[in-house]
């Protein structure tokens, strides 16, 4: 086992948890936000057993998941504004508990969290069939284009599985105005693919034929 790689994502995830936990009980005021640990269990636990996975099984992957330092400009002002959308429907997830400004309903929760953890099982997926993966837009040594599986029906299922998986975190969250401030992601994720698509097609060999044969980027027969 890598122990250099081991202890940078423990760090990782161990701030990941903080930063999170104190985004939603700090405004929440509370310890007994239950969907609060609802969400952290939903979110954390799967985390850590597909680490443990890459860790063991490809440790490349893992490591190129861990970084984070993007290249292209106009991605880190996406990531930015992502950073921003975050934090903020954490903390208005927490004062909504704290100043029951809108219930939703348990059942919506439940729902929620059930299609939560099937974008999670759609993103363990990805990760498992598209090994050039990285959280940068890039083109990696020796990359080639992928297009059976998930990459077979839609060009980019990475962000299908994260848009699903984001507009259910502010339900199980048990906050539609944090739902609102969510309605984002899909305008920041279509901008990404916009300018990931333009470095692809010009770095990556074979991506224009894989354009024209997979015709649909996030969700198929629509987008």
């Amino acid at each position: 086992m890598n122990k250099r790689l081991f202890f940078q994502a423990l760090i990782k995830y161990t701030l990941g948890i903080l930063i999170v936990g104190a985004s939603l009980f700090i405004p929440a005021g509370s310890l007994e936000y239950w969907n609060g640990w609802l969400f952290m269990g939903l979110l954390f636990i799967p985390m850590f057993i597909a680490g443990i996975i890459l860790l063991i099984k490809n440790p490349e992957l893992l490591e190129k998941r861990l970084n984070a330092k993007e290249k292209e400009n106009e991605q880190k002002w996406i990531l930015l504004f992502s950073g921003l959308m975050f934090l903020s429907g954490f903390i208005l997830a927490g004062l909504n508990y704290r100043y029951q400004w809108i219930e939703i309903p348990n059942i919506i929760v439940i729902i929620s969290s059930i299609l939560f953890i099937i974008a999670y099982t759609l993103y363990a997926e990805v990760l498992r069939e598209n090994t050039y993966l990285s959280r940068t837009i890039e083109v990696q040594n020796n990359q080639k284009v992928i297009d059976t599986g998930l990459y077979g029906i839609i060009r980019h299922p990475m962000y299908a599985a994260t848009v699903l998986l984001f507009l259910t975190m502010p339900l199980v969250l048990g906050s539609i105005v944090s739902f609102f401030i969510f309605l984002m992601y899909p305008i920041i994720i279509a901008k990404r693919i916009k300018n990931e698509e333009e470095v692809l097609e010009k770095e990556l060999k074979g991506y224009a034929e894989y354009k024209k044969k997979v015709k649909y980027k996030l969700i198929p027969f629509v987008w």
